[in-house]
């Protein structure tokens, strides 16, 4: 059974992405008790999905590492994973929380030695690369997953392959009769990190992303740019595997739209612009990029990014709300299909049909979590995101719980809500005397 000591002088932080690892360090460095809990098998969220940040274009293990290393040296900090809030009530400085985890089937003697993925051949989507590719039965989630330990999916309990797994483990570490359980902590604060989904790009039908191959998502390209990703690194159709040199970014794609995400998302104007740098990375000045957008907006520091990526020649711009996507059926070649603003009143005909390898959707950035179904009592907007409001208690949002953030301000909210968590724990311990 899982073990975790919570008082009303506990901080709970919900979700282990770079928002609810922040807020735990900075209140766990404070001093204060933190139980961390996260969905999935290990920490990291978003962030160590990406290939790089913006604007410095630097790789996020880097960072991701330090937090690690961090958490790892805190003893302030209680882990739980495949765990998941499912009940609050109480008010500031007094909270109880009902937390349900899923079994890992495998327990701490695990090393990552491998051998069980090795014994297995059940095969799944591997949700971490967004389902571009297969994973084995018995996982490690990515590289640097923290815990490093294995996954047995539960889907292989009961079966011959799982047998196989726990028989080639030498450490014991495989228990395929584990159960889940569940959990009643007390707390005195609350933040909820739970961080952002990309928008479903299937609902965007005229972009025919259920009907395109060479039609992807922002958060895909990521993950075919990683070396560790579903294509080594290597940026390809999937169609047919073929080198995409001429890739289209099509910007505000089911944003600031009535019809889907009515709010922008902030961040994808800068993605695309980051992700523009990618096909000269790795075709040189045969790498083509061409952004097809309402707006742009880079704001403060995002401007230098933003004129550099103006005056890479292989960077095209064209100012469009995109109409339709139809396909070269001889070429498997997405056409564009829209009107050019620009030349509006030149005499020009605005009209394109503009074929690329590869289009790619600037997907907008949705709260994770229903929290409005949740019935936490808490403030929410229309978007779904938590709103700062002293009618929360002893609850904060962080991060992209709170609105749609790049990554260097969900940290900044991250740490102002674990500042305010203490505040909280200060005036419980206070009246305690």
């Amino acid at each position: 059974m899982t073990e975790v000591v919570a008082t009303n002088q506990t901080i709970v932080v919900v979700g282990g992405g770079i928002s609810g690892m922040t807020a735990a360090l900075e209140a766990a460095e404070c001093g204060k008790q933190v139980i961390l809990i996260e969905k999935n098998p290990s920490l990291g969220g978003r962030v160590s999905q990406l290939y790089k940040y913006f604007p410095k274009l630097c790789f996020p293990t880097c960072g991701l590492e330090i937090n690690l290393r961090r958490i790892k040296a805190n003893p302030n900090i209680s882990l739980l994973t495949l765990a998941e809030v499912t009940a609050v009530s109480g008010q500031a400085g007094d909270y109880s929380l009902t937390v349900k985890i899923a079994p890992r089937y495998i327990n701490s003697n695990c090393t990552a030695c491998g051998a069980c993925a090795d014994a297995v051949e059940s095969t799944f989507p591997n949700e971490f690369n967004y389902n571009l590719n297969q994973r084995k039965g018995a996982y490690l989630p990515f590289n640097m997953a923290y815990p490093q330990r294995f996954v047995i999916d539960p889907r292989m309990i009961g079966t011959a392959d799982a047998d196989k797994a726990k028989a080639a483990c030498k450490f014991e570490a495989i228990d395929l009769d584990m159960q889940p359980e569940e959990l009643k902590l007390k707390a005195g604060a609350i933040i909820w990190a739970t961080g952002w989904q990309p928008y479903d790009a299937n609902k965007i039908q005229p972009y025919g992303y259920d009907r395109f191959a060479n039609v992807i998502t922002s958060v895909e390209l990521e993950r075919m740019m990683d070396p560790q990703g579903p294509t080594g690194g290597k940026l390809v159709r999937p169609s047919d595997g073929k080198e995409a040199k001429d890739i289209a970014f099509i910007q505000c794609a089911g944003s600031r739209d009535r019809n889907y995400l009515k709010h922008c998302s902030r961040i994808c104007c800068m993605a695309s612009l980051k992700q523009s740098t990618y096909p000269r990375e790795k075709f040189g000045a045969e790498g083509k990029s061409t952004i097809y957008y309402i707006d742009i907006r880079a704001i403060d520091r995002f401007e230098d990014f933003y004129q550099k990526v103006q005056a890479d020649t292989t960077v095209n711009f064209i100012k469009s709300k995109v109409a339709s996507i139809t396909l070269d059926k001889a070429t498997q070649n997405p056409i564009l299909n829209g009107n050019d603003l620009e030349k509006s009143g030149t005499g020009k005909d605005m009209r394109y049909s503009n074929a690329h390898d590869l289009v790619v959707l600037a997907v907008g950035m949705q709260p994770s979590v229903d929290f409005k179904a949740m019935n936490l009592g808490l403030s929410v907007n229309d978007e779904g995101f938590i709103e700062l409001d002293p009618a929360n208690g002893g609850q904060f949002a962080a991060g992209c719980a709170s609105d749609a953030l790049d990554v260097n301000r969900a940290v900044q909210n991250a740490t102002a809500s674990a500042l305010r968590a203490i505040q909280v724990i200060n005036q419980v311990a206070n009246a305690e005397g």
